[in-house]
Formats: C-alpha cells, sequence, structure tokens
C-alpha cells in the first residue's frame, strides 16, 4: 500500500549538501597544497597536518564535553577545511605548539562558542590566523625560503614579495625592487610567503573547480580581484576560498560585489597604511562583521505584488 508523504517544502532537491560541497573545496585544495609539498617540503606536511588534526580533536571534543551533542559533525569536512585554510595561512617553519592554540582559537572561539557550523559570525580559519599574528608576530612573519625541503623549524628564513614591496615604498635599506621574484616565480610559487598562498596556478585551478562544480559564484573573487588589480597568491587565496565562506558572506549577488569591493579597498588601505604588510585577513573579518547588514538592506526581487488594502 502507498503512503502519502506531507511534508514542508523544498519537495525538489539539487543534490548539494553542506558534506558534499566541503568535500569539493578540499579537491579545490589540492593544487594549492601540492606546490607546498614542492617548495616547502617536509615543513608543508607538519603544519598540514597537525592543523587539521588538531581543528578536529578541538571540534570533536568541544561537541562532547562540553555543548553535550550527540552526534559529532567532524565528518562533514568543515573541521578539515578550517583546518587546511589555517595552515595555508601559517609559515612553513611554525612550531607545533603555536599551531595547536591557533586550531583551538579558529575552532573554539571562532566557531564553537557561537554554535557551531554555521552560527559563526567570523571566518573561523582567518579567526585563528589572526590571532596568532597578533599574539607571535615575530614567528608569524618569519618565512623559510622555498626549497628546504628536509628542513623545518631550522629553515633559513627570506623576504616575501609583499615585504619586499613594503619595504622599497617605506624606503627600508637594502631592499629594492630587483630583489622581486620573476612574474613565473610569482605563478608557479617559487618564492617565500605563507605555504598555501604562493603559488597564483594553484589557486586559479581551485577557483576553475569551484565555479564548474558551481561550489561558489564569481562574484565574490572577481570583485576583490578587480578592486585591487593585484594577482598576487595571498590575495587570491582569500578572495577564492576565504571570501567565499557560505555562513561569512552575503547571500544576494549584489551583496555580493558590494562585500567584494569593500574587501578590495580595505585591503588596499591596510597595505599602503597599515603595520602589516599583507591586510587581507583584517579586510575580511572586517566585513564579515558587516555581512548580516548587507543580508539586511540588499534583499533578491521578491517575485508577485503587494496586496492592496481594501
Amino acid at each position: 500500500m502507498n503512503k502519502l508523504i506531507v511534508s514542508l517544502s523544498p519537495h525538489v532537491h539539487g543534490g548539494d549538501s553542506v558534506q558534499k560541497n566541503m568535500y569539493g573545496v578540499l579537491i579545490a585544495l589540492i593544487p594549492a597544497f601540492l606546490v607546498s609539498l614542492y617548495f616547502f617540503g617536509l615543513g608543508a606536511l607538519i603544519v598540514t597536518a597537525t592543523s587539521v588534526a588538531a581543528c578536529l580533536f578541538f571540534e570533536w571534543a568541544i561537541g562532547k564535553f562540553l555543548m553535550k551533542k550527540e552526534t559529532t559533525t567532524i565528518c562533514d569536512g568543515s573541521a578539515i577545511i578550517t583546518g587546511v585554510l589555517l595552515a595555508f595561512n601559517l609559515p612553513s617553519n611554525l612550531p607545533v605548539w603555536i599551531i595547536i592554540l591557533g586550531a583551538l582559537f579558529a575552532i573554539g572561539v571562532g566557531k564553537m562558542s557561537f554554535g557551531g557550523l554555521g552560527c559563526n559570525p567570523f571566518n573561523p580559519a582567518l579567526a585563528g590566523r589572526v590571532f596568532l599574528l597578533l599574539s607571535f608576530p615575530v614567528q608569524m612573519t618569519t618565512w623559510p625560503a622555498v626549497g628546504q625541503l628536509t628542513a623545518y623549524t631550522d629553515a633559513t628564513t627570506a623576504a616575501t614579495p609583499l615585504a619586499i614591496m613594503k619595504g622599497v615604498i617605506s624606503g627600508a635599506p637594502g631592499m629594492s625592487l630587483s630583489d622581486l621574484p620573476s612574474s613565473f616565480n610569482l605563478l608557479i610559487g617559487n618564492n617565500g610567503g605563507c605555504l598555501g598562498e604562493v603559488s597564483a596556478l594553484a589557486l586559479l585551478l581551485g577557483l576553475a573547480y569551484m565555479l564548474w562544480k558551481k561550489i561558489i559564484t564569481w562574484h565574490i573573487p572577481v570583485s576583490i580581484l578587480a578592486t585591487v588589480f593585484v594577482f598576487s597568491g595571498s590575495l587570491m587565496l582569500g578572495a577564492i576560498f576565504m571570501a567565499t565562506d557560505y555562513v561569512t558572506s552575503p547571500m544576494s549577488h549584489k551583496g555580493m560585489l558590494i562585500y567584494g569591493v569593500c574587501i578590495g579597498l580595505l585591503t588596499v588601505i591596510i597595505r599602503l597604511f597599515g603595520a602589516y604588510p599583507e591586510g587581507m585577513s583584517f579586510a575580511i573579518l572586517i566585513m564579515n562583521a558587516f555581512t548580516p547588514l548587507i543580508n539586511t538592506y540588499v534583499k533578491p526581487k521578491r517575485f508577485g505584488e503587494v496586496a492592496k488594502k481594501k
């Protein structure tokens, strides 16, 4: 006997799910991870593995012992993405204990304290990165030179392209534009920086995959890159994988464009007048705070018409 099941809408599903989209983003991050292994070797592996393991552990422990959840959320992929993105925003010589502290802040404060996935107002990975940057500025701004595949905390350091440009603009002695890597090296990732941001090409491959799979739309990445008009790895990592976070970005396409343009403008202002060469993390977190306001005043067009009062 057939049963008539009555339920609320939606009645037609497209097959998308949180887990499917999260693992789709992880697939898009694979090229950048492989590049980091090629140029930074053991350090990149240790930093990424530690960050992912710590994020998974803290999400499980906080959910089980503090929030008393009956089911765990570590299998939906969100904690893994937070761990990978946090690692991608760190230098490859960062000590393990600092990485664990960053993971604890990202998951414990940036995500679970607000109720978990879907409730956090700020991007957890960026919250963890900024916490570490403010708490350990020396360790977070010491960048290993590429090619030291077996080195970790003892790696020889070198200036990043952004640090060189900031030094040239401010008139720092011993720095000149001739120290900048070539455009080809910037494209493939043969330069210093955070382990996941060095290769613009790898990040573009990730962007192409997510657009193809319709995991994200073009509005936020393109609006940020068009505003800044600089296609550096750090900017692209933020524009493609950080600013497009479903929970902390606007819902309408018009809102996404406003959000992206403001992130680009804030990034330029912080880079020119701030103390840090890189301003992308701060810009995204600031605009995360404005996302509810954008959603309130920039809404999609409603269909139908308003009923006339009799």
